[in-house]
């Protein structure tokens, strides 16, 4: 049955850095490659709109009230998405337009939280055009605490695909074995993992959440290399000072619900890696080991989700 195949597209790519308007645009146009090429699903990796934070690490980002640190926030802040006013119009008019779902990591400056400070969230645009859910990362991890936020649960939702329930975490939430477990509790069977880019991150996680599962696990990563940083960034010397000639190598790969390898984790390489699912394995894995159905003991240990979008204010109806 032809729901029960899914093509799916990785995009292993870098960003145009810090750089909104540019970043979009060689995100249109993967979407538009992967969709040439029957793709019904295209992965972008974490923050990769427009952005991951390395200046971080690399420009003594735990100083306080440091100018260099200001005005580097600053220029990344002016380049987050706001939902809100339409930065994302035009990628799900392709969505819409080319009948393909999309998960996209952005850096996100949302206006329910007063619209100064940023998050980093995965979004869920389907192949209506629609965003169907925005994650914010629960958890920052360690420096990327000096830049973004604290999410909360809202987006902790999962979608149907064909014969595919997907849902997706940021980078370290994939090692929380809670939102993990909210995820599974809904019926995913596909699930999305997104990165900045390396595999140190995807080539262990990547085949445990899948046999954990017993889900297909997408890992899509970044890449970043010391020429990807546009000469137009504030603060440029500073950073390519202490910059290794290679940030993010990628690491996308794909596991299957055996936790075996369906796709290997790629380096280098820039482009769209496509693979066909087959949605039957699932239910074949799921014979003998299934988290949260027949083999979980509800009467015993139950996780309890908030999804309430969280905001400093609340106001009265009228």
């Amino acid at each position: 049955m032809k729901d029960q195949l899914l093509t799916v597209a990785l995009a292993q790519i870098s960003p145009v850095w810090l750089d909104k308007t540019a970043t979009i645009n060689k995100i249109e146009k993967a979407i538009k490659e992967a969709a040439s090429k029957k793709s019904e699903l295209v992965v972008f990796g974490e923050t990769l709109l427009p952005g991951y934070p390395f200046w971080i690490s690399l420009t003594d980002g735990a100083q306080f009230n440091s100018t260099v640190q200001k005005e580097i926030h600053a220029h990344y802040a002016q380049n987050a998405i706001v939902i809100e006013n339409g930065d994302l119009d035009s990628i799900c008019d392709l969505a819409e337009k080319n009948n393909i779902a999309i998960y996209l990591g952005i850096i996100e400056r949302p206006l329910d939280r007063g619209g100064h400070s940023l998050y980093a969230s995965l979004v869920y645009i389907d192949q209506k055009g629609e965003i169907r859910s925005v994650h914010r990362k629960l958890q920052p991890t360690y420096e990327e605490r000096l830049t973004w936020s604290p999410g909360d649960g809202n987006g902790l939702l999962v979608h149907s695909l064909k014969a595919f329930t997907v849902g997706g975490l940021n980078c370290w939430e994939n090692w929380m074995p809670l939102p993990r477990a909210a995820l599974y509790g809904q019926g995913e069977n596909l699930h999305i993992s997104v990165w900045p880019g390396s595999d140190y991150n995807t080539k262990d996680i990547t085949r445990f959440i899948a046999r954990e599962s017993r889900s297909y696990v997408i890992a899509v990563s970044g890449l970043m290399r010391k020429e990807d940083f546009p000469p137009n960034t504030p603060y440029l010397d500073e950073i390519l000072e202490n910059t290794p000639e290679v940030l993010g190598n990628g690491g996308s790969c794909i596991a299957g619900p055996d936790g075996e390898w369906v796709l290997e984790p790629v380096l280098y390489k820039e482009g769209l890696l496509i693979e066909t699912l087959d949605f039957n394995r699932v239910l074949q894995e799921r014979q003998n080991f299934d988290p949260v159905g027949h083999y979980s003991r509800p009467d015993v240990t139950q996780l309890h989700i908030n999804r309430e979008r969280q905001s400093t204010v609340r106001f009265a109806k009228e």
